[in-house]
């Protein structure tokens, strides 16, 4: 629960090697090539740098696949003007990192991708500050969710007032997990979320991750929305060090801004 200099040493590399590999990931993607040759990237990455394996099957989804949470498959072809989500993290001597991004195929979010995808940028920055000494395990997950219910609203895929929907978790239909999990020899990593019914207490030392998202598949249950949105799927996952006057952003090596990864993916390789 509580790690000691040496296991941050080994995390914080473990993400940094993790940032390498979704750096790589950006600059590789293209329209036309297999989720699978974009994980090939992903491990090519983490093994030259010394991690030996993912800390967890590596998730690659473009289009519609990126709605199906812990997509595995990873066989598609990758679609112009899909986004693909990113899900993996290396582990490095016995550590795990657990890193997700949002990336458009061929380079250029369209609009419909960048309202959706910033939704929950602004939601991830908001679970972010939350993460401090003295706030409680749910804060962050509190912060992230009440953004992306008003974004949601905002866009009229959700109606009625904050609070009830909050209540009635009427969300679950776009956000249906939580945002954060412990992070350490395991990928979800041991420990107690809740003590004596309440919510546990962030301490330094804690590493948990941060990882709202919001996916709206192409199926069924959205045929009444708007078809630009249909098919987007977003998750945007950073993992987080509490420390004594706030917190480190262990993963801050990897682009999440979209301006900054649509640069990324330009830039010649």
């Amino acid at each position: 629960m509580f790690k000691s200099g040496r296991e941050i040493a080994l995390l914080r590399r473990a993400a940094e090697i993790t940032a390498g590999a979704h750096v790589r990931a950006m600059q590789t993607c293209a329209p036309g090539l297999t989720e699978g040759q974009l994980e090939a990237e992903l491990i090519y990455e983490f093994m030259r740098n010394g991690a030996r394996s993912p800390a967890y099957p590596c998730i690659v989804g473009g289009g519609n696949n990126a709605c199906i949470l812990h997509y595995v498959d990873n066989t598609a072809t990758l679609k112009k003007n899909d986004l693909v989500l990113i899900d993996a993290g290396c582990e490095y001597q016995h550590y795990a990192a657990d890193v997700t991004r949002t990336i458009p195929v061929h380079g250029h979010y369209s609009a419909s991708q960048r309202t959706i995808y910033d939704i929950v940028l602004a939601a991830n920055e908001a679970a972010i500050a939350q993460c401090r000494p003295g706030r409680h395990f749910n804060a962050p997950h509190e912060a992230a969710l009440r953004v992306m219910i008003e974004g949601l609203v905002a866009l009229n895929m959700l109606t009625g007032d904050i609070e009830e929907l909050i209540s009635s978790e009427a969300y679950k239909a776009f956000c249906p997990h939580k945002t954060s999990h412990w992070l350490g020899i395991d990928v979800h990593d041991v420990g107690d979320y809740c003590i004596d019914g309440s919510w546990r207490e962030l301490e330094a030392g804690m590493v948990l991750t941060i990882e709202p998202g919001i996916y709206i598949p192409r199926d069924q249950s959205t045929r009444h929305l708007p078809t630009k949105y249909r098919g987007i799927g977003v998750r945007i996952e950073d993992d987080v060090l509490i420390t004594r006057t706030g917190c480190e952003v262990l993963s801050a090596g990897v682009p999440k801004h979209a301006q900054e990864i649509e640069a990324l993916m330009a830039a010649p390789g």
